[in-house]
């Protein structure tokens, strides 16, 4: 039953994804590098910087990277503080290398733990070659203090595991691979006191990728004295649903930061870990998303139960789709603390299945923490918890009910992106509410911001954070107040952004539009202002998240203009930039919706083309932006364009006899396009007369020269971006190329002539040009003498051969004459000029295997 619903929620799943509709809403704005001013770190042949710590009292940023530490500011990451390296030793470089891995890359010291410990040292670790190492950083002098400590449970041996950290009162908890191969994972705990670790056993953990932990304090007036826990978030194979292939599930699990472990019983073991799902669905689409990225825990100051935040995608990876989902704090603690348990159980006496279990529950509860109730029972610690207690929970770690999201369904679903990291920031905007501002990071160097308002969740803008694509391995966010930045690490730096590009949008209505949060509209100023570094006590700050833009003035909108004078005939383009990808583009003429004509108008994404410009197309044209919110279309200009339309000069033509009116028409056009070129130069108006010619009437009359040049198609030359056409009356190139064959011409003429390969009459001339130069006729008595050679008895009688010719057959084709069994005739001459033929011989040859007579 398990494995036929695990089946077909799966294959729903494919089905649907792939045949699926776009989902999500697009990104209103794409801040590209050249556009915004970020701050970049990097350090010439260092990679890998992945692990941050931010110190906001220090206003340091420590980045931890490839064999490296860094110490930057967190104003300016730009601006390196301080630097250690940490490389391998060359023994343990090359017995790394003897295992099997990569020498350049597998066996270095990648830092993969930084974590505060006092106000001068820092506690870092790192794979160091697959024999995780950890030491102590002074930040007195920024110096590795020597004292190496072996990091097995506490940092990965390969650089490509997962893993997660966090230092909770000087105490270092993480999750990760506890051996060389990566086979073994564990939550482990460690402390000078008491070093505790999970049970190696499936039910436990079974094959975890790690990806955050953080710790969540009890309240102070926590009415059942509850203990402060650690949680955990990661993705598992799944024990309790069988499937053709292994499947993922995405899992929190919890342990109690007063855990002592069991006295006899779990010994060093955790007693109060518990597992559950997360459960991160869309109903209205059927998709399930069973891969947790990243999680951030957003703990509000004027609140008593934190938000989780997480950032999913499917099992089935390849389908494009990312979701996030909420969940309360309070939702996972009814699970662990309510929730029903879940136990293997035989089926068949060979499978092992994993149910639900409905068996009694010893007390205190199994993988509680120590509270009240159970000091009511005179338990104070875990290691005087009754062995039923702690077998129970061995056995059991698994929950079998599941943490369902805030509203039952994701804050957001988008698809063809993946997201790899979160963090989210609260604001409080003018109209009195808060506002949880998500940023999300892409697997292609993209930043997403992202907020929830009335039900409906908007991408704001998106920002390219590299300048090639790649993912983006960590995300941090800096809280303190008038430094507020986000930082990005990937594999080849570090970024810093600020949480609003509130200076971009220089208009009152752009501002509004955008309906972020952080940014308002300063009337007196007259820009768009951040929020959190302007004052707003006079109230004068405008901003609607609506997307109200009807109290902007109109005044505060600037509009950029631009002239154009072109050539009556020439192709002019209107460029238009509009940053919203929500918004359309409208064009007006002369305040009037423009009527676009097919062979007239060519719109464009960002520009629109006008051909063959008249004198009707001057004018002013503006480009508008048209965007909805909600049921409100709000419109404002973008750019206004003037064009305008040079006249071109008019010229008297007579209207006389057909012949002299054509002959008179050639020549204005002439003058006319003489006349143009100097227009052009001298931005004069010319006036070109013809002399009239008698004719029946002998009047004249004034062509305007633009008509002329419609008439005959002869479009004009633009002055910028202009399409050139060539002039249909201009024949010089139809010249140049009747010159050119004619001459080509001759030149075969005179070569087939020389080479006498043309008929008599060429080669009579050819005789009368080279007289003196005619070649001698080729000697033939050696080839005749061959020829007689081969011949058996020749019978040279002059006379026979004319008299036993044969008559040739008529076959109906022109061919040579059939001259009988290897006869050759005499050559009979006609003419005493005919020059003489070879092997003109008057004799009967006979071939040697010719029949004799």
């Amino acid at each position: 039953m398990l494995f036929g619903m695990a089946f077909n929620a799966f294959c729903l799943v494919l089905c649907i994804v792939l045949g699926a509709a776009e989902f999500g809403p697009a990104p209103r704005i794409t801040w590209h590098l050249k556009e915004i001013n970020l701050m970049h770190f990097h350090v010439s042949g260092i990679s890998n910087y992945s692990t941050l710590l931010l110190s906001e009292e220090k206003d340091v940023l420590y980045v931890g990277a490839r064999e490296a530490i860094f110490a930057v500011s967190s104003v300016n990451v730009a601006e390196k503080l301080h630097e250690a390296y940490w490389k391998v030793s060359d023994e343990k470089n090359y017995e790394c290398a003897w295992k099997g891995k990569s020498k350049q890359t597998e066996c270095l010291n990648y830092i993969r733990v930084i974590q505060p410990l006092n106000d001068k040292t820092l506690y870092v670790c790192g794979t160091n070659a697959f024999q995780p190492t950890c030491d102590y950083l002074d930040l007195t002098d920024f110096r590795l203090l020597g004292k190496s400590e072996d990091g097995k449970g506490r940092c990965p041996f390969d650089p490509a595991q997962s893993y997660t950290s966090v230092m909770v009162d000087g105490e270092l908890y993480s999750g990760t691979s506890f051996n060389f191969l990566g086979s073994e994972p564990i939550i482990f705990r460690h402390s000078p006191q008491s070093q505790l670790r999970t049970e190696y056993a499936v039910p436990w953990l079974n094959e975890p990728s790690f990806v955050y932990a953080d710790v969540i304090r009890a309240p102070a007036s926590n009415p059942e004295g509850d203990d402060d826990k650690v949680y955990f978030f990661f993705t598992e194979v799944s024990v309790e649903y069988e499937f053709f292939s292994k499947l993922l599930i995405p899992r929190v699990a919890r342990v109690c930061k007063g855990d002592q472990g069991g006295q006899r019983t779990l010994q060093k073991k955790w007693t109060s870990f518990l597992k559950a799902k997360l459960l991160c669905h869309s109903a209205e689409n059927n998709l399930i998303f069973n891969v947790v990225n990243d999680v951030f825990i957003r703990k509000h100051p004027d609140s008593t139960e934190p938000t989780i935040y997480g950032v999913f995608t499917s099992h089935l990876n390849n389908v494009g789709l990312s979701a996030v989902c909420a969940y309360s704090v309070s939702a996972v603690e009814e699970v662990f603390a309510k929730g029903k348990y879940m136990h293997s159980a035989t089926v068949e006496q060979s499978n092992t299945k994993w149910v639900r279990y409905n068996g009694e529950v010893p007390k205190p509860r199994p993988g509680a923490c120590i509270n009240n109730e159970a000091r009511a029972m005179n338990y104070t610690s875990s290691l005087n918890l009754p062995d039923m207690t702690l077998q129970f929970i061995k056995d059991h770690p698994l929950m079998d009910d599941f943490v369902t999201p805030v509203g039952n369904k994701p804050k957001l679903v988008l698809q063809n992106v993946i997201y790899t990291q979160i963090v989210v920031d609260r604001v409080k905007a003018l109209d009195g509410i808060s506002y949880d501002i998500m940023f999300l990071s892409t697997d292609k160097g993209m930043l997403h911001k992202a907020v929830s308002q009335d039900t409906e969740m908007r991408i704001i803008e998106e920002i390219v954070l590299f300048p090639h694509q790649q993912p983006v391995q960590t995300l941090l966010l800096s809280n303190k107040e008038g430094k507020r930045f986000i930082y990005a690490g990937s594999n080849t730096g570090v970024v810093q952004s600020p949480l609003a590009f509130c200076e971009k949008f220089t208009s009152c209505k752009d501002c509004i539009l955008t309906r972020d949060p952080y940014c308002a509209w300063h009337p007196v100023k007259r820009s768009c202002v951040d929020i959190l570094h302007e004052s707003n006590a006079d109230g004068s700050l405008m901003q609607k998240l609506n997307g109200d833009a009807t109290q902007c003035p109109d005044s505060a909108e600037i509009q950029k203009s631009m002239k154009h004078t072109v050539k009556s005939g020439s192709t002019v383009e209107l460029e238009c930039t509009q940053k919203s990808k929500l918004a359309s583009l409208v064009w007006q003429f002369n305040k009037e919706p423009l009527k676009t004509e097919l062979h007239k108008h060519h719109p464009l994404e960002h520009a629109i083309i006008i051909f063959t410009v008249t004198q009707n197309d001057a004018g002013i044209y503006e480009c508008l932006s048209q965007e909805e919110v909600g049921n409100t279309k709000v419109s404002q200009v973008l750019v206004k364009h003037v064009v305008e339309v040079e006249k071109v000069p008019t010229i008297l033509e007579s209207t006389s006899h057909p012949y002299t009116q054509s002959a008179a028409k050639s020549q204005t056009t002439t003058v006319l396009n003489k006349g143009l070129e100097l227009s052009t130069r001298k931005k004069t108006t010319a006036r070109i007369l013809t002399t009239p010619v008698v004719g029946t009437s002998g009047s004249t009359r004034i062509i305007d020269s633009t008509n002329s040049l419609t008439d005959s198609k002869v479009p004009e030359v633009q002055m910028e971006k202009a399409m050139y056409l060539t002039k249909p009356s201009d024949c010089s190139l139809l010249i140049v190329l009747v010159l050119l064959f004619g001459l080509l011409f001759m030149i075969l003429l005179a070569y087939n002539c020389y080479k006498g390969f043309l008929p008599n009459w060429c080669l009579r001339m050819r005789t009368v040009l080279f007289s003196g130069k005619q070649k001698n006729p080729p000697d033939y008595p050696d080839c005749e003498q061959g020829v007689k050679e081969n011949l058996v008895e020749p019978k040279c009688s002059p006379s026979q051969y004319e008299d036993t010719q044969k008559i040739p057959q008529d076959t109906g084709y022109e061919t040579e004459m059939d001259y009988g069994n290897g006869t050759i005739p005499h050559a009979v001459k006609t003419d005493e000029n005919e020059s003489v033929q070879p092997f003109d011989v008057k004799c009967d040859l006979k071939y040697a295997d010719s029949d004799g007579d």
